[in-house]
């Protein structure tokens, strides 16, 4: 089978997949007549009418914000303090036990606490909550990536005088960074999940709020279309990040296809 014939089938199962299950939606609840489970065509309608593009502005733009700046702040903050604790064993264990303690936190724990010590339940709260359980899965690859670099590479680095920043620059943090992507990829999809909870517990506007009231007022159909816009969310904002990710790494993807294995 040609590379060209194998793409095109897998296009094709990944389209044909989400189909047959929308399909199989519509009809099973076309014969079952519950309430609790609208109709496909009917959540597609309400979908139309709150998202495109009723309350896109009101709900789905801050919702948006707050991912981005949550998953940025996370972004960084996990590689600045990621490289260093790589770099040194020293650092690495005295952190660790206090990474992996808050790593475990559930987050519904967390919630109350980021309200109560932010003062107030608009954006910097949210911002913050999303961007702290977004952390760890960058800081942890960040760590890892950068244990992985080969030891010699840095002696020889250090050996031909290379300033610290100069080898932080030049050969630690592209060496580390498809492991870094891999951390940044978990996390994206993360902050759509602490966006939904933040904005479900605490908040006046976003999706997670629309899901709050709709479910209090037992609003079925808008209460399903706020659920299928979360999950064409993750889904769009991971397929962004895998183009992207595909530009950004393309040098690594041509090293790995031109080492012999």
């Amino acid at each position: 089978m040609s590379t060209r014939t194998y793409k095109t089938l897998t296009l094709a199962a990944e389209i044909a997949v989400p189909v047959a299950i929308l399909a199989l939606w519509q009809v099973w609840t076309a014969a079952a007549d519950s309430p609790k489970f609208p109709k496909l065509s009917t959540i597609l309608v309400e979908f139309q009418h709150l998202w495109l593009f009723s309350e896109f502005g009101t709900h789905v733009v801050p919702s948006l914000e707050r991912i981005g700046l949550g998953f940025a702040i996370a972004v960084v903050a996990g590689v600045a303090l990621g490289i260093p604790l790589g770099l040194s064993r020293r650092a690495r264990v005295l952190a660790m036990p206090h990474i992996e303690w808050w790593r475990a936190m559930p987050p519904p724990a967390l919630l109350p606490i980021s309200i109560v010590l932010l003062h107030s339940i608009g954006n910097t709260q949210k911002v913050a909550f999303i961007a702290f359980f977004c952390l760890f899965p960058i800081l942890l690859n960040t760590i890892d990536g950068v244990r992985g670099i080969d030891p010699t590479m840095i002696d020889t680095a250090r050996s031909y005088r290379v300033p610290r920043h100069g080898r932080i620059r030049r050969l630690v943090l592209p060496a580390a960074l498809p492991q870094i992507a891999a951390g940044m990829r978990t996390s994206l999809s993360l902050a759509v999940i602490m966006m939904v909870l933040s904005e479900y517990f605490s908040s006046t506007s976003g999706v997670g709020y629309v899901l709050l009231i709709s479910k209090n007022t037992f609003q079925l159909a808008p209460m399903w279309a706020a659920i299928l816009l979360i999950g064409l969310l993750g889904y769009l904002l991971n397929l962004l990040f895998l183009l992207a990710e595909r530009r950004v790494l393309a040098w690594h993807r041509g090293w790995r296809a031109a080492t012999p294995q």
